[in-house]
């Protein structure tokens, strides 16, 4: 994907970027998030509604990279979705970490809770 293309989407609403990682994650059954050189991934706060840390996750690797935009030690990481769906979200759901789904360069967020998302994904890969 050209950076023409990561652009546009990106500019979607968050909204829009949430139904486009939906559609994209159903085909491709990946999901993708950073992480760090000692493996860790990536959480993010915000002080939102009290204050929350949530874990970014992508479509695909370009828009991870993208949005990481070359920040050292900073890497994308690809998890099977039925691996996110088995185990991911019950633990994030467990530690009290929420979701953000494809966040932009802009800092927008779709946030969700873990059940919510996995509730949203099956639904699109009964559409499959």
């Amino acid at each position: 994907m050209d950076k023409q293309e990561l652009a546009a989407v990106f500019d979607l609403s968050c909204e829009d970027r949430f139904e486009y990682f939906l559609d994209v994650v159903g085909e491709e059954r990946e999901i993708w998030i950073l992480i760090d050189d000692h493996d860790c991934f990536l959480k993010l706060h915000s002080e939102d509604d009290g204050g929350f840390e949530y874990l970014p996750v992508w479509p695909s690797t370009d828009f991870a990279a993208e949005y990481a935009g070359g920040e050292t030690g900073l890497a994308p990481k690809s998890i099977a979705l039925p691996q996110f769906l088995k185990k991911w979200l019950s633990g994030l759901e467990r530690d009290g970490i929420e979701i953000g789904v494809f966040p932009g360069p802009d800092n927008s967020v779709w946030v969700t809770e873990p059940a919510e998302l996995g509730r949203d994904l099956r639904d699109v890969l009964s559409s499959f």
